[in-house]
């Protein structure tokens, strides 16, 4: 009787992370994703999951593709993470970033490095001078990812949103020699 060899399993390493741009529903999964997460994580209201909202449908409904984009991060065939890079409104070469998320379930594996490391990218590539963003304090993940990829604090202000006492931030990183920061 013929018994199969025992074979070890191959190595497995940790799955690779792909960085795509957004497939039917991943507008959706943005939004879904920012109103669920900040409210278990921040305690934050519907009032952010609007505004999230308000920011995709802008982008949805008119980008230029060639100035604006977003990336889903996936693994394992699910998004866990996301990003945008729009045009500045009333500043001719500048660009924001925005709506970055990393999931709980791809923290931990340099998803958000790659994803701020995408918008830097594709803003230099597009000409802009500079990228700006707006977050707040309590987001230190996010900020110290922002600080990795050189980006300067230029001011805060508290506010009160989403439910909670905040603090805001303005960020920028000069993309060109010359440009204001």
């Amino acid at each position: 009787m013929d018994t199969p060899e025992a074979r070890p399993e191959p190595a497995r390493g940790p799955s690779p992370v792909l960085l795509r741009h957004p497939g039917a529903g991943d507008l959706g999964w943005i939004v879904q994703r920012h109103g669920a997460l900040y409210a278990a994580e921040y305690g934050w209201n519907a009032e952010f999951e609007g505004l999230v909202a308000r920011i995709v449908a802008d982008f949805a409904e008119d980008h230029d593709p060639y100035l604006e984009r977003v990336w889903i991060a996936e693994l394992d065939g699910r998004p866990v993470g996301s990003v945008m890079c729009v045009r500045e409104d009333g500043a001719p070469g500048t660009a924001r970033l925005r709506l970055l998320l990393v999931d709980p379930a791809g923290r931990g594996r340099g998803i958000g490095t790659l994803l701020v490391d995408a918008v830097v990218a594709f803003a230099r590539s597009a000409g802009y001078r500079e990228l700006v963003l707006w977050t707040n304090d309590v987001l230190l993940g996010a900020r110290a990812l922002y600080l990795r990829a050189g980006f300067t604090l230029v001011a805060e202000r508290p506010h009160r949103s989403y439910g909670a006492d905040l603090t805001g931030q303005d960020w920028r990183l000069p993309l060109r020699e010359g440009s204001p920061g």
